[in-house]
């Protein structure tokens, strides 16, 4: 199982860290680097295993028949990843094209 991330994602992901820093949710860049990188790793190792439900339609804007899950890095926040499967050369690949929190997205869930 190989779990991928969208350009899109990849981008947001990289932005997140200065993001979180500037709106002061942390004291110390390197804190909100290390909460990324904790996010990251943590989609990484368990979307695989994590149980994956049918996205509801506003989110097909980020694609077609995506499933989504979600991770809590922390107490405050709870992560939501969108993501579409596909099978390559007998192997599972998990591609993730929108990430999000409950701050941004319970709503439509």
């Amino acid at each position: 199982m190989n779990v991928l991330f969208s350009p899109e994602v990849e981008d947001y992901l990289f932005e997140l860290s200065e993001i979180l820093y500037q709106k002061e949710y942390f004291g110390f860049k390197d804190s909100a680097v290390e909460y990324v990188r904790k996010l990251i790793l943590e989609i990484r190792d368990t979307l695989p295993i994590s149980k994956k439900r049918p996205a509801p339609a506003y989110f097909e804007r980020y694609g077609k028949n995506l499933y989504y899950t979600s991770f809590r890095v922390n107490k405050n926040s709870q992560w939501y990843a969108f993501f579409s499967t596909y099978i390559q050369n007998g192997e599972i690949i998990y591609l993730v094209r929108y990430i999000s929190n409950n701050h941004v997205v319970t709503q439509y869930l």
